[in-house]
């Protein structure tokens, strides 16, 4: 019974120029993409027009001029000096003004004449300020001041030197400590001697460890009966838990 309903339906027949079947061909080509980018892979087979002359290239190269900072500020450059009416810049009366008013206010240019006059002056030698100048100089001169007297020589042996020699060795230091330096390491005193005990008094008078004795280096015993002593014991029975 359904042997013939079964074989029927394995075999399906769809016209080709339906509406639906033609929809779903022209879906199926719209969402190709193979077919999307065909034309851009035939157009790559067939290579590139890369003339000097074309409009792309003549289109970038304008487009990069106009964006290049070299470019963009070269006419300004060469426009520079043309709108002020000057041939230069030196020659501007505003410019020549300012300038001139910077050097005025410069003060190494407003003192530039006064340090170039202040080596170029001019004395008469024989002014009174001068001749007063070279008096004073010679009265305040040590040279002149001090006029030393004739050199002499005198004997080893005179008394004036004899003399002299002995109140130098007299004055000097060293001589002075001669005796002291040869003296110096060689004293002693005796152990019972008066100096010796007398210091050794003085110590033990200054020495702190004997003039205060700590309480808890004293030996000593509370007593049993007395107030503090009762009266600790009477808490601690009291306390007791015992």
């Amino acid at each position: 019974y359904t042997e013939a309903w079964d074989a029927d339906k394995k075999s399906i027949h769809i016209m080709p120029d339906t509406p639906d079947i033609l929809l779903a061909r022209a879906n199926a080509a719209n969402v190709s993409k193979k077919l999307y980018i065909q034309a851009w892979e035939e157009a790559k087979k067939k290579g590139y027009d890369m003339r000097a002359d074309a409009i792309p290239i003549q289109s970038a190269k304008a487009s990069r001029d106009i964006a290049s900072d070299y470019k963009y500020k070269q006419a300004h450059e060469k426009q520079k000096g043309h709108y002020i009416g000057c041939p230069s810049a030196k020659e501007d009366p505003k410019l020549a003004l300012a300038a001139r008013a910077m050097a005025l206010q410069n003060d190494r240019l407003y003192r530039k004449a006064y340090h170039d006059s202040k080596t170029q002056i001019h004395i008469p030698v024989d002014a009174l300020s001068v001749q007063a100048a070279k008096e004073c100089q010679t009265l305040v001169s040590d040279i002149d001041y001090r006029q030393y007297l004739h050199q002499w020589t005198c004997l080893p042996d005179q008394n004036d030197v004899i003399h002299a020699r002995q109140a130098y060795d007299l004055q000097s230091d060293n001589v002075y400590k001669s005796d002291l330096e040869w003296l110096r390491g060689i004293g002693w005193l005796t152990e019972g001697s008066v100096d010796v005990v007398k210091a050794k008094k003085a110590q033990e008078l200054l020495n702190d460890r004997l003039y205060r004795t700590r309480p808890e280096q004293l030996k000593f015993t509370s007593i049993t009966d007395s107030p503090d002593v009762v009266l600790a014991k009477t808490n601690a029975m009291n306390l007791s838990d015992v």
